[in-house]
């Protein structure tokens, strides 16, 4: 007999070849399998009538073949089929559509989705890429029940055309009748009738299989009791297993560190300016967590420019100066090896002498073996790095505080990894993000966390006027840094890519690219009408070859910018290398610096006024506001220029225009949350954080933060009987633990 953890295999139609493929999409059991839930719905109730179509609306039709062709024109294969109702006929067209061929028979009935467009030729309609189904022949049987005279689900493919909506239907509802009655509730009676809503078998059903009646906009926006229902759930074991982990946390025994006069002057020493409000505030917030016996675990964030580098210095300061180690670990060797020659450059300010080491994947191995025994017989205060640090041949003598920057590119075992280094008390730990996150969601997403935000700018810091050119314009753009170096001041010219010019190298975190059309994508989720009629010529044109730094240097420095200083920097040169290049133009002896994305954080030049970004349209939008606040440090009036090249598409053109009209972080952060969605903003994969089945951290935070309160509110006052609360903890424990970790993390 089925239940809800069985493997996939033993469903009937799967077995393991198909068990194989599923595997790959992370759907191993039943359960995960009635968790893929349909992307959108169609109308098969009442689907429309080809006399009844409107120019300009999406609809569902279903109608017979009359027959296709495939039409080579000089640019691309386009499929043409026409079907019809009586004497009514409408035309269907697929760009690249050599792959229909032969797929339609003439009297077979399809179910078109897709919108509606006059047709020049004819007073008909058309559609152009629509997503389509061949419908069964025999209208009696169950399959032909699950298509048609309902509102149908629609699914994405599991695994190309063989595993696609029709087949994921069938077998969904095949499994849902063999579960009748057999889906265990996982929320208290109690808690559901409060909250209003459905019980999780009837929420399961409704979703795959809307009843008749069900409003066509609650379904396309997942908006149903039903989906309500589901979401709540995935949202309210997510935020009972953080809650719970961080009261375990505080019940730890930690380090109580001391803030006397010692420390306060070794803090004050350091500081190269009057800190902001938001700055005393945090550090405040921090400081009384580190004299508290249990550890810390505080979220620190802040835009760009806001000054999170010297809190978390001052906070590992407090650490040094009580004789403990403090430990800065950042995602990449590039930013590692910036805070390791920001925090030198920072502490340098101070009478006493302090140890820092440096420890990297690149150095060689008797570098490590140096770094790592002046760590472990506590001969050095200070340690940055990568990955490295939490290696297990990494022993540290006295680790009292960690600090982690950028904490949506870690994942969260990493961050316990060093945080449970041996030590006789859990060190403190402090999380930096630049990454500005609505508080609500901030407080969801890193719920064990205590929140400090950094919402000022340092005093000096002045508005950045951006603008968005064309590379037509580029000999304006380079009078333009000529200009600025005559006036004394520095400049930026960033590209995205070291050499040559291919687009794979990890220098740039690339936009999400526009999708070439394809078999797998055709009729899929987020299919869009083509409108490539390419030529080869026009394909070079639109897609030009990407200038690189390298190249780019020797150019400009022969032409445009010749006789003035420049200098290059990328991910490709050697620590020491690096350092001088950066050296060198924070002292000014460097005009123009020729730069990948090493320059994004970590850079400070208050003398630097100006910021070129050439192939603006290839970056995200995070990605460019981290830039654009390498410049406007001084009091200097500061630019940034977005070059573009060629066609920019409608997505980038939209993160362009946003750069142009604000600079405030959390706008650009939520834009930035609308257009790609939470998974890639914050890294879901990579970062521990739930790859979510149901719910979206965007769409969903009401239901975020009522998750949030109903669980403070279970854990406080559990509701239901003892064998419901032990289903909540059941559930939490085996299902959760087994797909994020969260309760094996605590």
């Amino acid at each position: 007999m089925l239940q809800l953890d069985t493997s996939v295999q033993f469903v009937k139609g799967i077995g393991p070849q198909i068990a194989a493929t599923l595997k790959e999409k992370r759907i191993l059991t039943v359960e995960d399998l009635l968790f893929h839930l349909p992307f959108r719905y169609e109308d098969r109730l009442n689907p429309r009538s080809l006399n009844e179509l409107v120019p300009g609306e999406m609809a569902s039709v279903i109608a017979e073949v009359r027959g296709s062709t495939l039409l080579r024109t000089r640019s691309m294969p386009i499929f043409e089929m026409t079907v019809g109702q009586g004497t009514t006929a409408m035309k269907c067209l697929w760009f690249h559509g050599s792959y229909l061929e032969g797929k339609f028979k003439s009297g077979q009935m399809v179910a078109l989705y897709g919108k509606v467009e006059p047709s020049r030729s004819t007073r008909a309609f058309k559609m152009i890429q629509p997503q389509f189904e061949i419908l069964p022949d025999n209208p009696d049987d169950e399959a032909h029940l699950l298509e048609v005279g309902r509102i149908t689900p629609v699914y994405e493919s599991l695994g190309g055309s063989r595993l696609a909506s029709r087949w994921i239907r069938r077998i969904i509802y095949s499994l849902l009748e063999e579960l009748r009655g057999q889906i265990p509730e996982t929320l208290p009676t109690p808690m559901l009738e409060r909250l209003g809503l459905p019980v999780r078998e009837s929420a399961l059903r409704a979703v795959h299989f809307p009843p008749a009646g069900t409003p066509m906009s609650q379904l396309q926006a997942s908006a149903t009791p039903a989906h309500r229902r589901l979401i709540f759930e995935e949202l309210f074991y997510l935020e009972l297993g953080l809650d719970l982990k961080r009261r375990r946390l505080q019940q730890r025994p930690g380090f109580a560190f001391e803030t006397n006069d010692q420390v306060r002057e070794a803090i004050r020493q350091i500081l190269p300016f009057h800190p902001t409000g938001a700055q005393k505030n945090a550090l405040a917030e921090i400081v009384a967590d580190m004299r508290r016996p249990s550890p810390m675990r505080r979220l620190l964030q802040g835009d760009v420019g806001s000054g999170k580098t010297i809190v978390a210095l001052q906070a590992m300061l407090v650490a040094i100066e009580n004789g403990y180690q403090a430990a800065l670990m950042a995602p990449t060797e590039i930013l590692a090896t910036q805070h390791y020659l920001a925090v030198r450059k920072i502490l340098e300010r101070s009478s006493k002498r302090y140890r820092i080491t440096l420890l990297t994947g690149s150095l060689d191995e008797a570098e490590k073996k140096l770094a790592r025994r002046k760590i472990f017989h506590n001969q050095t205060d200070l340690v940055i790095g990568t990955h490295a640090l939490i290696e297990e041949k990494v022993e540290f003598n006295n680790l009292g505080l960690v600090v982690v920057d950028e904490q949506h590119r870690f994942g969260v075992l990493q961050r316990f990894r060093l945080m449970k280094k041996p030590n006789a008390c859990e060190p403190d730990v402090l999380v930096m993000t630049a990454t500005p996150i609505p508080r609500s969601l901030a407080l969801s997403l890193y719920g064990d966390l205590d929140l400090s935000v950094l919402d000022e700018l340092p005093p000096g810091r002045t508005p950045i006027i951006t603008r968005q050119v064309s590379d037509e314009r580029a000999e304006d753009v380079w009078k333009l840094v000529r200009d600025e170096v005559k006036k004394g001041h520095q400049a930026y010219v960033v590209y995205p890519v070291i050499e040559g010019s291919k687009d794979d190298q990890p220098e740039l975190d690339f936009a999400p690219p526009e999708p070439e059309p394809g078999p797998e994508s055709r009729g899929q989720k987020g299919s869009k009408k083509s409108t490539s009629y390419k030529t080869k010529e026009k394909s070079l044109f639109e897609k030009p070859s990407l200038k690189s730094a390298s190249d780019m240097y020797e150019s400009l420095r022969a032409t445009h910018l010749a006789g003035l200083r420049l200098g290059l920097l990328h991910g490709r040169l050697r620590p020491d290398d690096k350092e001088v290049v950066m050296r060198r133009f924070q002292r000014g002896d460097i005009d123009v610096l020729i730069a990948t994305t090493v320059i994004e954080v970590g850079v400070d030049v208050p003398n630097a006024s100006l910021m070129i970004i050439e192939h603006a349209e290839r970056f995200g939008l995070a990605q460019l506001h981290q830039l654009r606040g390498r410049v406007g440090r001084g009091a200097a009036k500061s630019y940034c220029i977005l070059m573009t090249s060629g066609r920019v598409s409608p997505a980038a053109e939209e993160r362009l225009a946003a750069m142009v009209r604000t600079q405030n972080g959390f706008e650009l952060a939520e834009l930035d949350l609308q257009l790609r969605g939470p998974g890639e903003v914050f890294g879901t994969r990579q970062s521990g954080l739930p790859d979510f089945r149901v719910a979206n951290l965007v769409r969903d935070r009401a239901l975020l933060e009522l998750a949030k309160s109903e669980s403070a509110r279970f854990i406080e006052n559990p509701e239901g009987s003892e064998a419901e609360r032990q289903k909540v903890r059941t559930r939490l424990k085996e299902a959760w633990q087994r797909r994020y970790g969260l309760v094996e993390a605590g």
